[in-house]
């Protein structure tokens, strides 16, 4: 007998919002979760997918190219109207370890608040391609933050708020539920099925990322610091097919900033509640052109103050869940 797939009305429907349809909902989400690993996220109402061909590249600590694969993704594209689209990549539901091992990996390579390493189970969804532009921030909230000036470079100068408010304006424009992503929706989009402390391989170099290379992460040969953020996907991208993970701009998050994995969710769900004293407090990921390779890392989780900080170098990218959210 083929298993029935139910949609989210019907899901809720089964369950109710009692409490012992609280507790089927929690064995249920999870076999649906389980059921969607390896799966594309479902193609909105009036959408196609269309599919990019891309490079991946790995590097060894020395920073030398080992290994090239040809890969493909599939995508949607969203109309901003006037020119401007928003590419949106399938990502596959899948689990995978989040954060850093408790031993082998020392000093700046990697910090507490990344531990303990614990596994994640993460539901299809649609990820940007590229970190959010200029030219698309302007179409949505109609003004222009950044210092470094350019249509196709990221948008910079912007609070976790805003960043709220533009996925927000977003939903309504597009009909589509657009957010921030979970900390563990963006590790396990950054990693792209990679263990490594970069989805490139044991380091960084300056011909992969921008970012600043003053301090040497492993063996590659000193690299060029910018000093400003380049056009987006001037880089080559992961195995999902996604640009600028690492470096360029950070990328804001919907968790609140916690000082440890303890207690935290693996479901893939942001982590929003319990015992933190950072509660306007947000993560943001990634690293940027300002700071070395060890904030560059799949790992890596700095934090800041959701209202008052205005990062120079603080971006994000948006996420798309269809047919996801019980």
């Amino acid at each position: 007998m083929k298993n029935k797939i139910l949609t989210r009305g019907q899901f809720l429907k089964l369950v109710g919002w009692g409490g012992a349809g609280f507790l089927v909902t929690i064995v249920l989400r999870s076999l649906w979760q389980n059921n969607q690993l390896g799966k594309l996220p479902a193609v909105p109402k009036g959408k196609q997918l269309l599919t990019f061909n891309f490079e991946v590249i790995t590097v060894n600590s020395r920073g030398e190219e080992i290994n090239r694969q040809t890969k493909q993704a599939k995508y949607m594209s969203v109309d901003l109207g006037n020119g401007i689209t928003l590419e949106m990549v399938g990502i596959p539901g899948g689990k995978f370890l989040m954060g850093s091992p408790a031993t082998g990996i020392t000093g700046i390579d990697s910090f507490d608040n990344e531990r303990p390493q614990h596994e994640v189970t993460v539901a299809p969804f649609y990820m940007g391609k590229y970190e959010v532009t200029q030219a698309q921030w302007e179409a949505v909230m109609g003004n222009n933050p950044s210092d470094f000036k350019g249509a196709n470079n990221p948008v910079e100068n912007v609070t976790w708020d805003e960043c709220v408010e533009f996925c927000e304006k977003l939903t309504q424009k597009m009909g589509l539920t657009f957010r921030l992503p979970s900390e563990a929706e963006w590790e396990y989009a950054c990693r792209a099925g990679t263990t490594t402390p970069f989805y490139f391989g044991e380091t960084l170099t300056s011909k992969l990322a921008n970012y600043n290379p003053t301090y040497i992460y492993a063996d590659e040969p000193p690299g060029e610091y910018r000093e400003k953020t380049t056009p987006v996907g001037s880089f080559p991208p992961n195995a999902f097919g996604l640009y600028d993970m690492h470096g360029n701009v950070m990328e804001w998050c919907q968790d609140n900033w916690h000082g440890n994995y303890r207690g935290a969710p693996n479901d893939g769900s942001a982590w929003t509640e319990g015992e933190s004293i950072y509660m306007h407090t947000y993560v943001i990921r990634g690293g940027c052109w300002k700071y070395s390779q060890s904030y560059c890392r799949s790992a890596s989780r700095p934090h800041y103050t959701f209202t008052r900080d205005v990062i120079p170098c603080g971006g994000f990218r948006v996420v798309c869940a269809v047919g996801r959210n019980l």
